[in-house]
């Protein structure tokens, strides 16, 4: 009987449909919708079935990528710590860190500190092919993105996504 219980609980989805062709976060009521912006959702899942950690991927136009994971925490969140395993495969392709630390965001209802570390991880004419990741808590959850994007023509699409993201974990996951 607690085999079938286990099996049960290792295929449960962590999402079910929400309004507007979203997913819910049931865990952490946050809403991975079909579109943030210019991006579209392209699938959602486990990160880190161990960690309880989930996924929402992300795209735009140009190859610009976005995903969103949702990471339970059981105390104070550090998101240099967390990305940690994220930073060294980045840096072990040869990019190289230009930024590193807190980012206020213009989020509403109230301003909204994160941490960031941009990699530029190729040059090609006026391009500067950049990926940037990010955290933040919210009650008992982190929320970390990782943004795919080149610099200067993806710039605005970068904000679109890493301030609509945050906005929704505010009214989401805090409120919750």
């Amino acid at each position: 009987m607690a085999m079938t219980v286990q099996a049960q609980a290792a295929d449960t989805d962590p999402f079910t449909d929400a309004h507007d062709g979203g997913k819910l976060h049931t865990a952490s009521g946050f809403v991975c919708p079909a579109k943030i912006g210019a991006f579209e959702r392209d699938t959602v899942g486990e990160a880190d079935p161990g960690k309880h950690a989930d996924f929402c991927a992300y795209s735009a136009r140009n190859g610009v990528y976005g995903t969103i994971k949702l990471v339970p925490t059981d105390g104070p969140y550090d998101a240099r710590a967390s990305l940690a395993s994220d930073f060294a495969v980045t840096e072990s392709s040869g990019a190289k860190s230009i930024a590193d630390g807190q980012v206020m965001l213009a989020a509403k209802p109230d301003p909204l500190a994160i941490y960031a570390r941009t990699y530029e991880t190729a040059k090609l004419e006026d391009l500067r092919y950049r990926v940037m990741f990010s955290g933040a808590q919210f009650g008992n959850w982190a929320v970390e993105t990782t943004i795919e994007y080149a610099d200067p023509r993806d710039v605005a699409l970068e904000d679109q996504f890493l301030h609509g993201v945050y906005a929704d974990a505010q009214r989401e996951i805090a409120a919750k």
